[in-house]
């Protein structure tokens, strides 16, 4: 119940105030179950959103949805009413602004988260990686960084562990050393946060803060339930969200100092499952947000069922205490019942020790930071009744409030997968494929060609040894015709020579013959013109003889 500018929380010998001015100091509500740890969950946040501060809670059991639902009047509300000094017509009951969300598809307005988001370190916070892991998969992250390859869901982180491990000759040198080892060991780990629901939670459109940020028309600041029913069966996830929750809002919120009421107001819920098995360094760094997120306005508030699931750095930033009922059953609990009790301011009135172990349901150790900012004196009191519902809202409200965020489904409903570093990778391996592809037909085709080349090579070869060796055939053979008819003309010059000479010598016996022939004819011829002549003269001489003779006998000179 919010009473000038303070939430009333719980009534004992004095009113328990929470101061709005202190609320951004943080605070631990505490109490083993059944105690009323709950009730006093949604009085406070109801205050705050009456307030007109935004708030946020895990809904782990599945009950906190009634703060959407008005509460109803019976006999027990009355009683605490009277026993509170509270008129029932001085008292509203009705339920806040909620908004409902839901990280694993189920009802409410869908919350995703990217890797790059996430980052390394919670990463490996949430898949359990070993030293060496862990950096092995920052190198993963800086490498899609410098290569400008968005990791945003599961199967971009997959590709990315796959595609630095094909190449982490090339990085070595300048990253560190990736071994296929480490990478396979993240490989199964993404396997089992992919079974518990990571292939929903992690991707687009990723959560906006502030969009948690937002008060309704009449200005009561909503209240953002994350649905945790089954997620808190998965512890991992569910602690690494709250814990990248509230380091988004530590990084992204500018510094406001002290303000008058916060500007957000966290709730951790099950806060043992945020640092069972935690790293120091991670310690660490919830430690520092812790400390430093009150300077942005944010209140952070753990509950839990003892204050020894927190570790004492962090437990020694939460100022404003509401502790329930502590069973003290082994020398343990003891222990721890005495350090939760040590935590507060004594009241001289009782025992905090005793009073931890008999206070009953609704009932609470309550210690505030007063105005001065110093932890007032421990009380013993009741914790107030809130005005929404103490149990589950039904059915038909929750679908009602999931409705008419009609805004924030259209802008979350729908996931969608951009191209990132799965997609850059399978196109690289694919342009990779289809040029190695090509590399291949080209190399087949050079082989093939080559052994053409070679073979066409070869049949020149063959051609020209057949068409040289077919050329010195005819060669051979035209020097053997060369031959041949060389023989043949010197055979027909010999047979025309011989022919010739035999024609000559018969010409020539002919004309020997012929001139014979003639000489003997011409012979005959002068034989017969010399017997002629001789005749002719001897005929002539005869008869000169004749005559001189005659002359000679006869004296006479004719």
């Amino acid at each position: 119940m919010l009473k000038d500018n303070k939430i009333w929380m719980a009534q004992g010998d004095n009113p328990c105030y929470l101061l709005l001015n202190q609320a951004n100091r943080h605070g631990l509500i505490a109490g083993a179950s059944g105690t009323g740890k709950t009730v006093t969950l949604k009085v406070m946040a109801e205050g705050f959103s009456d307030a007109g501060v935004p708030v946020f809670m895990a809904d782990v059991k599945g009950d906190v949805t009634g703060m959407a639902q008005a509460g109803e009047v019976n006999d027990n509300l009355r009683e605490r009413m009277a026993r509170f000094g509270i008129a029932e017509q001085e008292f509203a009951f009705r339920g806040t602004p909620c908004r409902i969300w839901d990280m694993l598809g189920g009802a409410g307005c869908p919350v995703r988260v990217t890797i790059s988001d996430m980052g390394p370190q919670l990463l490996s916070r949430l898949l359990g990686l070993t030293e060496v892991q862990q950096g092995v998969l920052n190198i993963v992250f800086r490498v899609a960084d410098d290569q400008q390859m968005l990791l945003l869901d599961l199967k971009d982180l997959r590709s990315m562990l796959a595609f630095v491990s094909e190449h982490a000759k090339e990085y070595e040198t300048t990253y560190g050393r990736v071994s296929s080892q480490s990478v396979g060991a993240i490989q199964r780990a993404l396997i089992a946060v992919e079974d518990q629901g990571g292939d929903v939670f992690f991707g687009e459109p990723n959560l906006d803060i502030e969009d948690w940020f937002a008060c309704d028309a009449s200005g009561r600041g909503f209240v953002n339930i994350l649905n945790a029913a089954d997620l808190v069966n998965m512890p991992l996830i569910y602690s690494m969200f709250l814990l990248w929750m509230l380091s988004t809002l530590f990084e992204r919120l500018p510094e406001v100092g002290d303000l008058d009421k916060p500007r957000f107001v966290f709730f951790f819920d099950e806060a043992h499952l945020l640092f069972n098995g935690m790293p120091k360094q991670l310690v660490s760094k919830v430690v520092q947000v812790v400390k430093l997120i009150r300077s942005k306005g944010v209140g952070v508030y753990f509950i839990t069922q003892s204050p020894s699931d927190i570790p004492d750095e962090v437990l020694a930033q939460l100022s404003n205490r509401v502790q329930h009922g502590l069973r003290a059953y082994t020398p343990a609990e003891q222990k721890a019942v005495k350090a939760a009790a040590a935590s507060f301011r004594a009241n001289p009135a009782f025992d905090s020790v005793q009073a931890l172990q008999e206070v009953g349901t609704g009932e609470a150790l309550v210690s505030f930071l007063d105005e001065k900012g110093s932890p007032s004196v421990v009380e013993r009191a009741r914790v107030l009744f809130p005005g929404c519902r103490m149990a589950a809202a039904d059915a038909g409200i929750v679908s009602s409030v999931i409705a008419n965020e009609y805004e924030l489904m259209s802008k979350y409903e729908e996931a969608f997968d951009r191209e990132s570093a799965y997609e850059l990778i399978e196109q690289a391996r694919e342009e990779a494929d289809a040029a190695a592809k090509l590399a291949a037909e080209r190399a087949a085709f050079e082989k093939e060609k080559a052994a053409f080349e070679a073979q066409k090579a070869k049949e020149e070869a063959a051609a020209a040894a057949k068409a040289e060796r077919e050329a010195e055939r005819q060669r051979i053979a035209a020097e053997k015709e060369a031959e041949r008819l060389r023989l043949k003309e010197e055979r027909e010059a010999d047979r025309l020579r011989l022919k010739a000479e035999k024609e000559a010598d018969r010409l020539r016996l002919k004309e020997e013959k012929e001139a014979e022939r003639r000489e003997a004819e011409a012979k005959r011829a002068r034989d017969r013109v010399v017997g002629n002549i001789f005749n002719s003269v001897v005929g002539t001489i005869g008869r000169e003889a004749g005559r001189q003779i005659t002359r000679g006998i006869f004296g006479t000179k004719r």
